[in-house]
């Protein structure tokens, strides 16, 4: 119950934070957009929050942790969505950007949207990424030239539900 409570935390914490709260503070009064930008960033919000949850699930359930750097997992997590990206839940988080871009299309949302896009880049690059190797060596080393950092890579194997070549 501790692992759940520390992971919805995190979860309200930080890419609530970055995907909700912020946001909000930035399109103040505007109106929202109507049609079909509207429908689209309902999919979008949909889809940022079902990923984000998954991500924040598997490293629960599969990796004992939580996202954050100070409670961070026991087991490196290469299940799930991380079977095909190594940042899905950055990913998720920048989806629900993308929809709030769709409901309020602004300059402020879309300069929002690059600024953190470029922040989590930096963030993967200079912290994450390096942390993970020291903490994981080799099972990270093979992980990372198997998974591609923000998009998917073509194979020609398949791998099981933990990410392994069968």
């Amino acid at each position: 119950m501790t692992l759940f409570l520390k992971n919805l935390l995190f979860m309200l914490l930080v890419p609530g934070t970055a995907a909700i709260y912020v946001p909000l503070l930035i399109i103040g009064k505007r109106p929202p957009a109507e049609g079909l930008p509207r429908i689209c960033a309902v999919v979008f919000f949909a889809v940022g929050s079902i990923v984000v949850t998954w991500c924040v699930w598997d490293f629960a359930r599969h990796g004992h942790g939580t996202p954050a750097p100070v409670d961070a997992p026991t087991h490196l997590v290469v299940r799930g969505l991380y079977r095909f990206t190594r940042n899905p839940m950055y990913l998720g988080v920048l989806t629900t950007i993308a929809g709030w871009i769709m409901l309020y299309p602004c300059a402020s949302c879309i300069i929002y949207g690059l600024v953190l896009a470029v922040g989590f880049h930096l963030f993967i690059v200079l912290y994450e990424e390096p942390h993970l190797a020291r903490r994981f060596g080799g099972d990270y080393a093979e992980y990372r030239a198997r998974v591609g950092r923000w998009f998917p890579r073509r194979t020609t194997h398949s791998t099981d539900g933990d990410g392994h070549r069968r």
